[in-house]
């Protein structure tokens, strides 16, 4: 049975509901990557550890939820993508609830550890269960709200955080997860009707090829920036997970049944929505990662003042999104994305500009909204770009890859820019930090405007929305022979 269940999915309740489930849970999920990085300080009051330890609580997460996003999504198309997404929302609440109890650090990152393979499970079955309950008509406003809510909890991690850990606990950070959670369950299993990919065999080859792979490439980048990047076990996880990778690149190309179609990368709508995704992510969470420190450790604000003052570019997808999904629908996807990512670009290259260890808010402001404005605009049609490269049975390990190769680009940008920092400047005094922070961010809009010429590659649109059969040739081989 492939995802053509809409109606099924409609008389349980809708696409209104479909959409408050999914988004609520990826909300949930996209949160958890950035939300512990401003209660670090207070979980090392209460918990102790070392700086390496402290890290480990925001890298655990991160390492597990992208190794294993493609096998989450490999197991919901074989057994049931409202079965796995229930069982990876369990996993995560009841992680959530073990690490707000977590007596010591070691158990906090464990706890960590089995969230992030919950959300990995449950995140890229959020977009095909959401297709599955939606007309195609009506993709890309759905997809814009989808998009819009992802992309604020990605960019609005630190500012949550922050105000629990200030004003509640940092355990709070957690707690909030689990009644969403348990009001989740109950919903997801009446309102989503069950859907399932090609029914083929599990691939166990690309499955550890590319768990492997992922993990060693994930973790050399989150170490390289405190161990060295010649550490030895930094330069092993590097190589031997890019050597892997190249391996499931080739295992791709010749197995029947395998895990990630290589063929798939032959669509040039299919390449060039994952090439500008990679790319998205890596320029916009190193820049975030960074600024939202500069405004705390330069700028002398608390983590809730500065996550309001960042506000017009972490909330500008809330209100421009749901519009640009719109107006995908309207012109198509490719131009819509690739005007967010050259503003984007435009956006930080600006705030690399007026930096200063004594800037005013009013002279980011400019740069903070129209990165927020091209943030928007690249959420909303992207979701329904990749969704629409594939065949109906092939979208729930498209969403895995995407998710995934966001996921590595989120950990490279931090990885790169946090390099740059340290390399033109550092901590020392407030001059510094602006010293490493500008060529930071003029990195990070190079690399979002490479993404913008990566979204030029798309090829013009096709029939908005429209989904593919089995009966009918699949989009990545149509677009294969242009």
């Amino acid at each position: 049975m492939s995802q053509q269940t809409a109606p099924t999915t409609a008389r349980h309740g809708g696409a209104m509901w479909a959409l408050v489930i999914t988004s609520v849970a990826g909300f949930m999920a996209s949160l958890d990557n950035l939300v512990v990085t401003t209660a670090l300080p207070a979980i090392r009051k209460d918990l102790g550890g070392a700086l390496d330890d402290l890290e480990w609580t925001v890298s655990a997460y991160t390492l597990t939820f992208a190794v294993l996003l493609m096998f989450g999504a490999a197991l919901g198309d074989r057994f049931g993508r409202r079965r796995l997404f229930l069982a990876g929302l369990t996993v995560f609440t009841g992680a959530a609830a073990a690490a707000a109890m977590a007596p010591g650090i070691d158990s906090l990152i464990a706890a960590r550890a089995v969230q992030g393979a919950g959300a990995a499970v449950m995140m890229p079955l959020t977009l095909t269960l959401l297709t599955a309950a939606v007309p195609a008509a009506k993709r890309g406003m759905v997809y814009g709200i989808w998009g819009a809510v992802n992309g604020l909890a990605v960019a609005s991690g630190p500012l949550i955080g922050g105000s629990l850990t200030e004003h509640v606990s940092w355990h709070w950070i957690f707690w909030l997860n689990v009644p969403v959670g348990l009001a989740l369950l109950p919903l997801a299993r009446l309102r989503l009707a069950e859907s399932h990919g090609t029914g083929a065999p599990l691939d166990i080859p690309g499955t550890l090829l590319a768990s492997g792979g992922l993990f060693g490439i994930v973790y050399g980048l989150v170490r390289g920036p405190a161990d060295g990047w010649t550490d030895s076990v930094v330069l092993t996880g590097l190589l031997a997970g890019g050597a892997l990778l190249v391996a499931f690149v080739v295992h791709g190309s010749r197995a029947r049944n395998a895990m990630l179609p290589m063929r798939l990368f032959r669509s040039r709508a299919f390449a060039g929505i994952n090439a500008a995704s990679l790319l998205m992510f890596l320029g916009m969470f190193g820049s975030i990662f960074l600024l939202s420190q500069y405004m705390q450790g330069v700028l002398g604000y608390s983590p809730t003042e500065a996550g309001l003052r960042m506000l017009p570019w972490t909330g500008m997808p809330m209100l421009v999104a749901p519009v640009a999904g719109m107006l995908s629908d309207r012109i198509g996807g490719r131009p819509v994305v690739a005007a967010g990512l050259f503003l984007q670009a435009v956006g930080l290259g600006y705030l690399a500009s007026v930096v200063t260890a004594d800037v005013s808010y009013a002279a980011q402001l400019p740069g903070l909204i129209v990165s927020g404005i091209g943030m928007a605009l690249y959420f909303a049609p992207a979701a329904n770009l990749v969704m629409s490269s594939v065949r109906s049975s092939e979208q729930g390990i498209a969403s895995g890859a995407n998710n995934a190769l966001r996921e590595v680009g989120g950990a490279l940008g931090i990885a790169i820019m946090s390099s740059i920092f340290s390399a033109q400047g550092g901590y020392e005094s407030a001059q510094s930090f602006v010293d490493g922070l500008r060529p930071a961010l003029v990195t990070g809009a190079a690399t979002v405007a490479l993404g913008g010429l990566a979204a030029l590659l798309i090829p013009a649109r096709r029939t908005p929305g429209r989904i593919v059969t089995s009966a009918e040739p699949a989009p990545a081989l149509e677009a294969s022979a242009r």
